[in-house]
């Protein structure tokens, strides 16, 4: 399971809300660069960079964090907040992002993230699948859709969509504890029975699903292994870090022995 810490961008500034609501906007650093540096110092190779000005504005703005991360690390970023045109996600991945994640896109705009999906790959495009009562939340969790989280989700893994990045919104930045049952539904639900003829001429069966990444809530350290023994192909850690429950040291020696 990957570790993959997350920065989240006001303003150029490193800053950590809860449950998605802007006005608990909390600075923790001024300059984000400093923080991945700090990440990529303990052996820590993945970051989820969120652009929170971008979210809410529908249109990306903090690239230029991006740039300067992605050019002065060798950190592997997944990027988000605010891609909605075409143009957004070419500046995205100009600027150094390895991979963009399409929440609000993949809900209200499908022919645009289909076409991301068709012209850049399903490795290089994250599903952001964030839910609020298992309802699908958009526009950075300002608006709750219509959709339901898990046939949201079935949908697009079936024309091919890997990766997911599902946040429970109600844990997300509360430091309680990971959504453990709602991940372990999802999981089992986007299960799918893969059946091949083998070399032999024997048919050969095997059970494949989503990479699923889990967000928010992560309290401490001890939550990572449960998260791992469910199937989570990746954990997003942001608060926290910032608030010295979860160690860069414990993360870099979780890395080491699991490499």
């Amino acid at each position: 399971m990957r570790v993959i810490p997350a920065i989240d961008i006001i303003d150029g500034k490193c800053v950590r809300l809860s449950k998605g609501d802007y006005d608990t906007k909390k600075v923790y650093n001024e300059n984000p660069l400093e923080v991945a540096k700090a990440f990529e110092a303990h052996g820590i190779s993945y970051l989820h960079l969120v652009d929170l000005d971008g979210a809410k504005s529908s249109h990306i703005v903090n690239h230029k964090v991006l740039e300067q991360i992605a050019t002065k690390t060798k950190l592997t970023i997944d990027f988000g907040g605010g891609l909605k045109t075409d143009e957004d996600l070419h500046i995205a991945f100009e600027s150094g992002a390895n991979q963009i994640t399409g929440g609000s896109v993949a809900v209200k705009d499908r022919p645009t993230f289909l076409r991301w999906l068709n012209a850049y790959g399903t490795k290089k495009i994250i599903l952001g699948a964030d839910a609020n009562n298992e309802k699908v939340a958009v526009s950075g969790w300002q608006e709750d859709s219509d959709q339901e989280l898990i046939p949201f989700v079935q949908a697009y893994q079936k024309i091919g969509v890997e990766y997911v990045i599902c946040t429970d919104i109600s844990k997300d930045g509360m430091l309680e504890g990971p959504s453990f049952e709602l991940y372990s539904k999802l999981l089992n639900k986007t299960k799918i029975l893969r059946t091949e003829i083998g070399g032999s001429g024997v048919l050969d069966s095997e059970e494949i699903g989503i990479k699923l990444i889990a967000s928010g809530g992560v309290s401490e350290f001890a939550e990572l292994p449960k998260l791992k023994q469910l199937g989570c192909e990746g954990v997003i850690i942001g608060k926290a870090i910032y608030e010295n429950r979860i160690s860069l040291k414990q993360l870099e020696h979780y890395i080491l022995e699991h490499e």
